[in-house]
């Protein structure tokens, strides 16, 4: 099937940055949109970024100018570069992929998350 692990998340003060990492692997076609989403305590989940194959990014509000999300040279992987953080962005981040899998006769498409990397950011 298809994984997906992210990685990069921690502890820093306001003001400081943080890199998140993706990547998908498994019988991966295609990947077709890449995405991290983050969902604070007491909290609805939120799209924080996405991207599509053909490059093309989109940001919520309250992080435009501040996170930027990119793939990596292996299109299977992509980044979140998190700067200027302030409290309100502790959350736990997940990565979504938008896959098409393939068994080589079968093709399938699949949204697969990861399990989340924990964001803190203190005062």
């Amino acid at each position: 099937q298809v994984q997906v692990v992210e990685s990069g998340g921690g502890l820093v003060q306001a003001g400081g940055s943080l890199r998140l990492s993706c990547a998908a692997s498994g019988n991966i076609f295609r990947i077709n949109a890449m995405a991290w989403y983050r969902q604070a305590p007491g909290k609805q989940r939120e799209l924080v970024a996405s991207i599509t194959s053909a490059g093309t990014t989109n940001y919520v509000d309250s992080v435009k100018g501040r996170f930027t999300i990119s793939r990596g040279n292996a299109k299977n992987t992509v980044y979140l570069q998190m700067n200027s953080l302030k409290p309100e962005d502790t959350a736990n981040y997940s990565c979504n992929a938008g896959v098409t899998w393939s068994s080589g006769v079968t093709y399938r498409s699949l949204e697969v998350w990861g399990q989340g990397t924990l964001v803190t950011v203190s005062s």
